[in-house]
């Protein structure tokens, strides 16, 4: 019934700029947080940014002062800029959020299938 669709995604210079986008839709009636991921081929899925209750942020050390999370709390809808974008931001980004459909509230993790972010010159 949720789905969860990322956006915005694509090959850039290092240094340049990406904002990526994603939108959950179906039954939604409360969301808890919205995080993106990151999995590069060979490595492990790491957390890189996570909004809790719209407005609380946390960010992985790799991404602190370049990139920022943020929401549209109306429109279900997480967004992440990055900026001064590396090499080593190269990756599938995956959108996340735990949230219930209806009340009584029963918290549910969805993913989103991904967005390539791939940072060469």
């Amino acid at each position: 019934q949720v789905q969860l669709v990322e956006s915005g995604g694509g090959l850039v210079q290092p240094g340049g700029s990406l904002r990526l986008s994603c939108a959950a839709s179906g039954s939604i009636f409360s969301i808890r947080n919205m995080a993106w991921y990151r999995h590069a081929p060979g490595k492990q899925r790491d957390l890189v940014a996570i909004i809790t209750g719209g407005s609380s942020t946390n960010y992985a050390d790799s991404v602190k002062g370049r990139f920022t999370i943020s929401s549209d709390n109306a429109k279900n809808t997480v967004y992440l800029q990055m900026n001064s974008l590396k090499p080593e931001d190269t990756a599938a980004y995956y959108c996340n959020a735990v949230l219930c459909e209806a009340v009584p509230c029963g918290f549910k993790n969805y993913w989103g299938q991904g967005t390539q972010v791939t940072v060469s010159s």
